[in-house]
């Protein structure tokens, strides 16, 4: 959603409310095309799987569809979205939405793999070189993917670049695409569903969200402490035309608040799945093992009943 320019509607826009989520709704143009295609692409991959009768399970596309698309289109066009350079707290909510959830459930939509099921063989081709590119390798680097991921909300908030996004309409979109982005280079390789390169084992895996678990805590009662407002005379001058909007530095306790709670929540949920997904992989390593030895045994007892009848 664009930045609300001080001189225009901005007094029009009613009093934020858990029911503005659903009543106040826009599209942006650029990331709402984008949105449509990314979705319509996966959808046609599901179709070209189906029609030679392959199977893909629902869950993945639902996933990707729904959770992954839907969640980017919910937290920029709803009134989240309307919302987002009015108050920061808002922000900070479609902040965690943009960073965390849409990039897990992309992930969880696995679509390299759909991809490599169904391109015909030529891209295929280009995409197995990019996968196996040193671009690729260094880009899914655990160690570079985790620094990205920690210093990138401590460079939006505590430099201009965020007052920059609240100023600019091309940087504001370009500042929700940066999210997504880097949190899929972070989360894609811990889910560890499609084949990219620096796969890495299920303890280095939840050691590394563990890791970031202090980072959101961190940064959350750090913005909650500040006294300097972040993005600077925005939302003072804001007051001009929003009678309603509460104390900006109020607010921005609350949007540290909600970066502190919500990025511990759905950090703990990912280790959750991380676990389970753990477990699942061990059960399925040890009856692979099982029959293995099954096999061995009955092989000998057959080379023992040949031998004995000789």
């Amino acid at each position: 959603m664009s930045p609300l320019p001080l001189d225009s509607g901005a007094s029009d826009l009613p009093r934020f409310s858990a029911a503005a989520v659903f009543t106040q709704w826009g599209v942006d143009p650029l990331l709402f095309i984008g949105t449509v295609w990314i979705a319509g692409l996966y959808l046609l991959g599901v179709w070209t799987l189906r029609s030679r009768g392959d199977h893909w399970p629902l869950g993945r596309t639902l996933a990707f569809v729904v959770g992954g698309t839907g969640s980017f289109y919910v937290a920029t066009s709803s009134g989240i979205g309307a919302y987002d350079t009015t108050l920061l707290s808002v922000h900070m909510v479609q902040h965690m939405i943009l960073g965390m959830v849409v990039p897990l459930f992309l992930a969880l939509g696995a679509p390299v793999t759909l991809a490599l099921r169904t391109l015909p063989k030529a891209p295929r081709g280009v995409l197995l070189k990019v996968l196996h590119s040193k671009v690729a390798k260094v880009l899914t680097f655990a160690p570079l993917t985790l620094a990205l991921y920690v210093v990138s909300p401590w460079a939006l908030y505590f430099t201009d670049w965020y007052s920059a996004t609240l100023h600019s309409t091309y940087q504001h979109e370009l500042m929700h695409v940066h999210l997504v982005l880097v949190g899929s280079l972070f989360f894609w390789p811990l889910m560890g569903i499609d084949p990219l390169p620096n796969r890495l084992g299920y303890p280095v895996r939840m050691l590394i969200v563990v890791l970031t678990l202090p980072f959101h805590a961190f940064l959350g009662i750090t913005i909650m402490g500040q006294s300097d407002l972040i993005g600077g005379d925005w939302y003072p001058n804001l007051h001009r035309t929003l009678s309603w909007l509460p104390d900006p530095l109020d607010d921005q306790h609350v949007a540290g608040g909600i970066l502190w709670s919500s990025g511990d929540l759905i950090g703990l949920m990912f280790f959750a799945v991380l676990f389970v997904q753990w477990v699942r992989s061990s059960m399925k390593e040890a009856e692979r093992e099982d029959r293995r030895l099954d096999l061995l045994e009955r092989n000998a007892e057959r080379a023992a009943a040949a031998g004995d009848g000789d």
